[in-house]
């Protein structure tokens, strides 16, 4: 679907505008010491975007970019009269500004948000954001009227739409029941979700007992089962097992998941 046969031309930005204490990605996303000595400039980034493009990639892949719009939309301006032509992925943790993603209309093929929480408190408390649910939801909205549901080539791989992720928590702490709902129900039943089993207790999740431990059976089946009942059917839905193969180590060299099982992100 992204990464097809020739894969995600993949750019991780460091540092995150959540604080998410089970990030399993927190090597990069909230340690700034590690980050301060690998920033590029915008010629760089762009020169980047063109390598990825020339090894074949199907797409470049933005990951966590909301904090860097600005920089972005520069090395666009830079990469494109230079030839850069493939779909651009927006993957984010879903806390971005309404407004900066109006001001991507036009220019994001595929949006890849996640709707982490249902409840504002939640948000502030495992991710100290105040304000996680009108921003991630309001956002979403504006993505779904820029480019609405996914479409795919004759290979299968997308070219436009959104995807949405959503991450199962223990103990319902992700509030599945609503946020889908409310997918459903004010955006539409026919969006493409990616509903993710892959929790673990990664960076300082065991010091919050609630969040301690992998998702349960019933908790994973009652999403599926809430799927079916709201008719939300384009999509994928992860095993299981799903949280012994993501588990990225961005000290190791190589490909941050080559360590961990067969998973890739």
């Amino acid at each position: 679907m992204l990464s097809g046969t020739r894969g995600s031309g993949t750019i991780f930005f460091g540092n995150c505008n959540l604080r998410c204490v089970y990030c399993q990605n927190y090597q990069i996303s909230q340690d700034y010491g590690a980050q301060i000595f690998n920033e590029i400039g915008i010629v760089t980034l762009a020169e980047q975007m063109l390598h990825l493009q020339e090894k074949g990639c199907h797409n470049i892949n933005l990951v966590t970019p909301s904090h860097m719009v600005p920089q972005i939309v520069q090395s666009l301006v830079e990469a494109v009269p230079r030839g850069l032509k493939l779909p651009l992925v927006y993957n984010t943790s879903g806390y971005d500004s309404p407004e900066a993603i109006r001001m991507l209309d036009g220019i994001i093929n595929i949006y890849l948000p996640d709707l982490r929480y249902a409840s504002d408190d939640y948000g502030e408390k495992y991710s100290s954001v105040k304000d996680y649910v009108p921003n991630a939801r309001a956002a979403i909205k504006e993505m779904y009227r820029q480019v609405g549901d996914l479409v795919l080539d004759d290979e299968g791989i997308a070219q436009q739409g959104v995807i949405v992720r959503h991450l199962i928590l223990p103990n319902r702490r992700a509030g599945s029941r609503e946020s889908l709902t409310w997918l459903a129900e004010e955006v539409s039943p026919t969006i493409t979700l990616s509903v993710m089993s892959q929790y673990y207790p990664a960076n300082r999740a065991a010091q919050y007992p609630e969040l301690a431990r992998t998702i349960t059976y019933d908790e994973y089946t009652e999403v599926v089962e809430l799927l079916e009942k709201l008719g939300m059917d384009n999509g994928w839905l992860q095993e299981m097992d799903a949280p012994i193969n993501y588990r990225p180590d961005f000290k190791t060299p190589g490909h941050p998941f080559e360590s961990a099982g067969n998973g890739k992100n």
